[in-house]
């Protein structure tokens, strides 16, 4: 019963067109989910490479963030284990910086709690970057992602919240050694014990 709910709400996600005007690549909503998943990844937007391709961190994003969960590709691509779902489900465009413009803002109210409505498995959500974090956290996160990365264990058991494994954060990351040091083994021994 919840997979075929499951299967028809994401059919209907896939045929989503709300923002269509705003999407200079056009609709294609990208995420992975099934009712067994017991891990969720909410991400950002896709990026124009898995916009091509419809697979969610099929890029270096994607190498970076396997490599702190400590999964290959085909533990992570199999959403019986781990389901996918970005802030926003279509690429977004380009902002005037020169980077991904922010998630569209219709897509988590309008989607999230239906989709995890149906997942009644899972027991942990990593929240990569500030929006996944602004939006799931709310008034509990910090005042920067750094800060809300830091206190990591006030989340749990639920939630662990991660920098976004995007290359350009490689600054971020080495200014910030206990990341590495202390939240990436805990997110792989979380994550480990789940699948």
């Amino acid at each position: 019963m919840v997979e075929q709910r499951l299967e028809a709400l994401l059919a209907e996600i896939s045929a989503c067109r709300l923002c269509a005007a705003h999407l200079p690549l056009g609709p294609r909503p990208v995420l992975r989910a099934a009712p067994t998943a017991r891990v969720m990844l909410v991400g950002q937007a896709p990026g124009t490479k898995v916009h091509k391709t419809g697979i969610p961190f099929n890029d270096p994003s994607g190498d970076t963030l396997r490599d702190w969960l400590g999964v290959g590709r085909d533990i992570f691509y199999d959403e019986s284990r781990i389901a996918i779902m970005p802030m926003g489900l279509c690429y977004p465009g380009r902002d005037v910086r020169g980077g991904d413009s922010p998630p569209r803002p219709e897509c988590a109210p309008l989607w999230h709690r239906q989709v995890r409505t149906l997942l009644p498995r899972i027991e942990l959500t990593v929240l990569i970057g500030s929006y996944a974090q602004a939006y799931y956290l709310g008034d509990r996160r910090g005042n920067s992602v750094a800060e809300t990365v830091a206190r990591w264990r006030d989340y749990l058991p639920d939630f662990l919240p991660t920098p976004h494994p995007s290359p350009r954060n490689r600054n971020w990351l080495r200014q910030r050694p206990w990341f590495q040091d202390e939240v990436v083994p805990e997110l792989r021994r979380r994550v480990q014990a789940l699948l």
